[in-house]
């Protein structure tokens, strides 16, 4: 089968930069699944970005399908013909499915039973009558967030569209969409080359563009020598450029060919907190910052510019001019923001609407103040301090610089709270309270902020679920499963001890005037331990270990995560196996009984059985071996020991028959495996343990 590469390019007006990467990806995938769908065999794909043009290039794809035999099988011949060999329906039925006569069906024998059979021999379409199809199907799918129209089409794409390059092999492909003809024909570079360049061959485009256009058309080979460029430029500085990977996408998406330019700011801006001259870099200039190597913020800046100038400096001058301005907005909001305390701006709060039915800012700010002072209490922690961290928590939000830069809400209260004389426990724990914001993001470093950031959490989740708006499927606009992972992770990593059932519980009394559903709290607890799930199955804990601790719902999470991991160490035993079926055997049987409770006791005087009494004699003393080590948390150790039992159990069920005829015995004996089953429930229930 012959092969020729395949070029598709669009060509518009400047793609929507944050977007590009996507849309090529996209625009990639989508092309080659419809080629494997129309059965069309290739050897590689791969795609171009540049601001103004999306491109794809598939190498040694099929020039036609191959031929195909297709059989179509029918009924049994003898449902199909009369006792006359006349056709029935069903033979009738098939012919015209098949687009024959009845004369035309062959037979065969399918399954032992001789049925009406035809074969035909299907050509395959040349690629080239495919190819339109597929490339409009493929620019329509795009996932676009909004599309525009221009002139007096009403077709719509993400922006004008200007060309269109449709090449297999040297042939051009013929199609006509978003007002423009496919053809040979692409563009260089905006400014530097911005005329017409005809592609002989798809095989040359890289190349032609580079070389004749002075575009460089490879996005992960422009975003890695966009790298490179400002790296250097740091180091001329003797400086370290730090490099955003989402702004270094963005940076790449922006510009054809970069050249990367160092330029400089006032040292006196230094005075601003440097986040926040380090966001108004970014988010405005798209600009890297450089530090020095103690990684303080240098008066510098790099900026990756779209052209090659002849005089560099004026470009350089020309983006220094530019981003003064930002750099005095972000020194004025500072300084006006200084004037007042930030506590001055807890009472503005209250007409701040947090959600609806649940009041204000100010009043989430005193709920989570309650809900810190019963955190630390339970804690042992300084109360004060977390609560006075909670009521200052959400007034920067009413300050201008968080105005300008919502990104530093939390950051700006501490620099203003350490400016107004605030204890350093406060400030720190301000900067802290969103804390972790991501997957693998940091943590709350001082407990102050732990506790503020666990109740600042909690209270949206206990408000939310209270009202009746828990997160559905995909839909989270509160981020509740990335609060409730946080709120885990740092009870566990920071090792704190806290009944999560009774800090809901608080939670909830803070929540009087909101009319809670009833449920809340039991839906807030289930939630937080289900998400313990996925936390676990990502760290190589396999299912069934997590539902033999979750079954048992522990109110400590930092207990939940020392049961996981004892019972993860105790499934490795070689003595796991046989303990977990004698107690999903001994659960089976249990369950099927009315006679036994908890707290029946096994009496020595009805043990019969060698086994039986052996058994008896290895729980009793397993109960004084292990009560310590359960007490103080080390289910490691307790199963341990329990995994000793193997042996006094294996013979038990082996000799002895359980459900004996004599109630007293069949009771005793009942009452001495509940006994069992409560040893290992102390921990977990391994009876879901190899469960699978």
């Amino acid at each position: 089968m012959s092969t020729r590469d395949l070029l598709i390019e669009i060509g518009t007006e400047e793609l929507p930069p944050k977007a590009l990467s996507n849309l090529s990806r996209a625009f990639e995938e989508l092309v080659c699944v419809a080629l494997k769908k129309s059965d069309l065999a290739f050897d590689s794909a791969q795609r171009f970005a540049t601001p103004r043009r999306l491109a794809v290039l598939i190498t040694a794809l099929q020039t036609a399908q191959e031929d195909k035999l297709i059989e179509k099988v029918g009924p049994a011949v003898a449902a199909a013909f009369d006792d006359d060999n006349n056709p029935k329906p069903a033979a009738l039925g098939f012919a015209k499915s098949c687009g024959v006569e009845v004369a035309d069906l062959a037979r065969i024998e399918k399954d032992g039973v001789e049925k009406l059979a035809y074969s035909s021999q299907h050509k395959g379409q040349q690629t080239s009558d495919l190819l339109p199809e597929i490339v409009s199907q493929a620019l329509a799918q795009l996932p676009v967030p909004k599309r525009m129209r221009w002139g007096s089409s009403r077709e719509e794409f993400v922006r004008p569209v200007h060309w269109l390059v449709l090449l297999f092999g040297e042939q051009i492909i013929g199609l006509e969409i978003y007002g423009v003809t496919s053809g040979r024909i692409t563009f260089g570079h905006r400014f530097h080359n911005n005329n017409e360049i005809a592609i002989d061959a798809a095989t040359g485009y890289e190349e032609c563009l580079e070389e004749t256009g002075g575009v460089i058309p490879d996005f992960a080979k422009r975003k890695e020598l966009v790298r490179n460029l400002v790296i250097e430029e740091g180091k001329k500085s003797k400086a370290t450029t730090v490099i955003d990977e989402s702004l270094l996408d963005e940076v790449t998406a922006l510009v054809e060919y970069p050249v990367a330019l160092t330029g400089n700011f006032d040292d006196d801006f230094l005075q601003v907190p440097p986040e926040a001259l380090i966001l108004a870099m970014k988010s405005h200039q798209k600009c890297f910052y450089l530090v020095d190597d103690d990684q303080n913020l240098l008066p510098k800046f790099v900026t990756v510019s779209n052209i090659v100038s002849k005089d560099p400096a004026q470009v350089i001058e020309g983006n220094e001019r530019v981003i003064r301005p930002r750099l005095a907005d972000a020194r004025f909001f500072f300084e006006t923001d200084k004037q007042s305390p930030l506590a001055s701006r807890m009472e503005p709060l209250k007409k701040i609407v947090f959600q609806d039915k649940l009041g204000t800012v100010f009043e989430k700010s005193e709920r989570v103040a309650s809900l810190s002072k019963a955190i630390a209490e339970d804690l042992g922690l300084d109360v004060a301090l977390c609560e006075r961290a909670a009521l200052l928590s959400k007034c920067d939000l009413l300050t201008s610089m968080v105005g300008e830069f919502a990104d530093l809400q939390g950051l700006m209260g501490s620099y203003y709270a350490q400016h107004d004389g605030e204890p350093d426990a406060v400030s720190q724990a301000l900067n802290e309270q969103y804390l972790p914001r991501f997957a693998g993001d940091r943590l709350p470093e001082s407990m102050p902020g732990a506790v503020l950031a666990i109740a600042d959490k909690l209270d949206t989740m206990v408000g939310l679920f209270g009202i009746g708006q828990p997160p559905t499927g995909s839909k989270d606009p509160f981020a509740l499963r990335r609060s409730a992972i946080g709120i885990l992770r740092i009870l566990v990593e920071k090792q704190l001890d806290l009944d999560i059932i009774k800090t809901i519980e608080s939670a909830i009394t803070c929540h009087t005037h909101n009319g809670l559903l009833p449920e809340t709290g039991e839906q807030v607890f289930d939630f937080l331990l289900e998400r313990f799930r996925s936390w676990y199955l990502e760290s190589g804990i396999s299912s069934d270990i997590f539902q033999s601790v979750f079954v048992l719902k522990p109110a400590r999470p930092l207990d939940f995560h020392h049961r996981i991991q004892a019972v993860d160490r105790f499934n490795k035993l070689p003595e796991a196996v046989a303990l977990a079926a004698a107690n999903k055997r001994v659960s089976n049987l249990l369950s099927k009984q009315d006679e036994v409770s908890d707290t029946s006791q096994s009496q020595t005087g009805l043990l019969q059985e060698v086994a039986e009494k052996s058994l008896y004699d290895a729980i009793q003393s397993k109960i004084l071996e292990v009560a310590p080590l359960f007490d103080k948390g080390d289910y490691s150790a307790g199963l341990q020991s329990l995994s000793t039992l193997k042996v006094p159990v294996d013979e038990f069920f082996d000799t002895v028959l359980v459900m004996h005829d004599d109630e007293g015995i069949r009771k005793n004996r009942l009452a001495l495996l509940q006994q069992l089953r409560s040893l290992f429930l102390q921990t977990a229930d391994i009876s879901y343990l190899h469960s699978s």
